[in-house]
């Protein structure tokens, strides 16, 4: 055995290094732009039309007390109709595709997405359990965010106490897909006993997903659950590049597996439920958006999740737009997120064949 060999530090040799890192910085910058490009295009559109100069004097002059000399209107449609829906659009789809990126790295698999773990079946059912018995907007969306968390922690419970060694990961994903059938049958016996000429369309038009009665209130509740699953997996997002080497080599890293494993299920599953108790059903997000994501920066974690949350929050905006803008009524975001979402996924699908 030669001295290099003797020397050489495995888990540094082992360490990730970035992906494309000359790529990266100026990708991350320009897609940080986007988000904001499309909140300001956004405020100036809609039947009532607000042009930019319009917008930066009511905004600063609402902000700095300056002397009305706008419509009241225009202050109504800006403070109370649009910054919610722009921020909560901006929030949701920043949550979407973070917890699908969270989610791909933690099963290695591009294919996952949010609800693999039965969120989205759990939420649906918590929300179209409250509609049923007349709970309240906020009673609808706590009961979501509860049923999303309970759906996860019985996949996670029983994955936990079946799976071991390397079939863990597999018999998570086979128990989530098991607990997503279920929830959605519970989801169709509510809507069965629903009153048809009530309860039902309710039930039926919240699973759609859509922002169209969305108010500050919402915005500054999904502010919290956002911040408490971003901020830790933005600070261990370099531990699921260290994932990626398989359970035996990143314990040998030191890495402790399924600690790390359990905090970002956790996270991603808080900003999964969050986003659809405000938001409802709203699909291929979290599925799309990291792809795209892979495809600008690569597969590093470090780059990525930001990238993702940035591309996310643009998209939804934009997408929330042209829902609400390009046909005379407006159309459920669940909807039109499917429909653009299924050929655009292909589309990735066949470009970066070779990125994953």
């Amino acid at each position: 055995m030669s001295a290099d060999t003797l020397t050489r530090d495995p888990a540094v040799e082992a360490t990730p290094r970035p992906a494309r890192p000359r790529r990266a910085v100026p990708i991350l910058a320009i897609l940080a732009v986007l988000p904001v490009v499309a909140l300001l295009a956004s405020f100036t559109l809609g039947r009532y039309a607000i042009p930019l100069p319009d917008l930066f004097t009511v905004f600063f002059g609402h902000l700095l007390g300056w002397p009305q000399t706008w419509p009241s209107a225009t202050e109504m449609v800006v403070f109370n109709v649009r910054l919610p829906r722009i921020g909560i659009a901006l929030l949701v789809g920043a949550a979407l595709a973070t917890s699908g990126t969270a989610y791909q790295g933690i099963f290695k698999n591009p294919m996952v997405s949010p609800d693999i773990l039965g969120a989205a079946a759990g939420a649906g059912f918590g929300a179209a359990m409250a509609i049923l018995m007349d709970f309240s907007t906020v009673g609808i969306e706590l009961s979501a965010f509860v049923g999303g968390l309970i759906a996860v922690g019985i996949t996670y419970a029983l994955g936990n106490s079946i799976g071991r060694g390397s079939n863990a990961v597999l018999v998570l994903v086979l128990t989530g897909m098991v607990v997503q059938a279920m929830f959605s049958a519970f989801i169709s016996i509510t809507k069965f006993v629903a009153d048809p000429n009530n309860k039902l369309p309710e039930i039926t038009f919240w699973l759609m997903g859509g922002l169209s009665s969305v108010s500050n209130n919402e915005f500054f509740v999904l502010i919290a659950p956002f911040l408490v699953g971003v901020v830790p997996m933005f600070l261990l997002r370099w531990k699921l590049n260290v994932l990626s080497f398989g359970e035996e080599e990143a314990q040998a890293l030191g890495v402790n597996t399924r600690t790390i494993r359990l905090i970002f299920i956790v996270c991603a599953t808080l900003l999964t439920s969050s986003s659809i108790a405000v938001a409802g059903m709203i699909g291929w997000v979290g599925l799309i958006i990291p792809h795209l994501a892979r495809l600008l920066v690569g597969p590093d974690a470090r780059v990525l999740l930001p990238a993702s949350l940035l591309i996310g929050a643009g998209y939804l905006v934009i997408v929330d737009d042209i829902a609400r803008t390009a046909f005379p009524t407006e159309v459920p975001l669940g909807i039109l997120t499917a429909i653009i979402g299924a050929p655009f996924f292909m589309f990735l699908l066949v470009k970066g064949r070779d990125a994953w």
